[in-house]
């Protein structure tokens, strides 16, 4: 028997099917790619170049924003808006204000609350804030919807979270407490999109974390290499 015949515009749909299949491939392993090389980066930065590069962070986010450019995703929808505000403090603040006194009492019960002025400790905490914003920004704004283009509704806040773990290794303290708190962090962004309550509520939960808990469980709250070193 010969081989089936097919006319010009059947080959055309078969041709057409397979480079659709292919780009379809190849844009899935790039977002998988993506994440997966800006992690591997800021891994790298931790353990090895920031000693050397210390402003080397700077190349790493330059390369975040330029994901989001080309993608055309504008800041207000990466969840830096002041829309929903209100409303996570509304719904958030008496537990964030909870733990704080909870941790406070633990601290002066066990006797290791650090002896800082509360105009220092409000410094701290203002100078804290910038940096909470952007663990957040790069937990959530970025990690997380790169993520959740790829995993399922339940897997991205885990898997989202167990990065955000990760590179605090071999902090085991920071590990279990990234751990809890950035899934839930995700899960609060997926419902508010609202990143300047999640760097608040980062910056106050670290402040606490640093006047509470003793160098010998925190090791000053260091990752990577500075851990050995507290």
């Amino acid at each position: 028997m010969g081989l089936p015949i097919q006319r010009p515009e059947q080959l055309d749909v078969v041709v057409g099917r397979r480079l659709y299949a292919g780009n379809v491939t190849s844009v899935r392993r790039f977002a998988v790619l993506e994440p997966a090389a800006v992690f591997a980066l800021i891994v790298a930065y931790i353990w090895e170049l920031r000693r050397p590069y210390p402003i080397l962070w700077l190349p790493i986010l330059g390369l975040m924003v330029v994901s989001h450019l080309a993608r055309r995703e504008r800041a207000e929808a990466l969840g830096f808006r002041r829309a929903n505000l209100r409303e996570c403090f509304r719904e958030f603040a008496p537990a964030l204000a909870f733990l704080a006194l909870l941790l406070l009492a633990g601290g002066l019960l066990c006797g290791t609350l650090r002896p800082v002025g509360w105009d220092n400790a409000l410094a701290s905490l203002a100078l804290y804030l910038p940096w909470g914003l952007l663990q957040q920004y790069i937990l959530n704004g970025y990690f997380f919807n790169r993520i959740g283009a790829l995993a399922s509704r339940r897997a991205a806040p885990l898997i989202a979270a167990g990065l955000f773990a990760g590179v605090h290794l071999p902090n085991w303290f920071l590990m279990g407490v990234t751990l809890v708190a950035g899934y839930g962090a995700t899960r609060v962004y997926r419902r508010y999109r609202n990143l300047y309550f999640l760097g608040i509520a980062h910056a106050a939960v670290g402040i606490l974390l640093f006047l509470v808990v003793p160098d010998s469980i925190s090791h000053h709250l260091n990752v990577g290499p500075g851990w050995f070193r507290h």
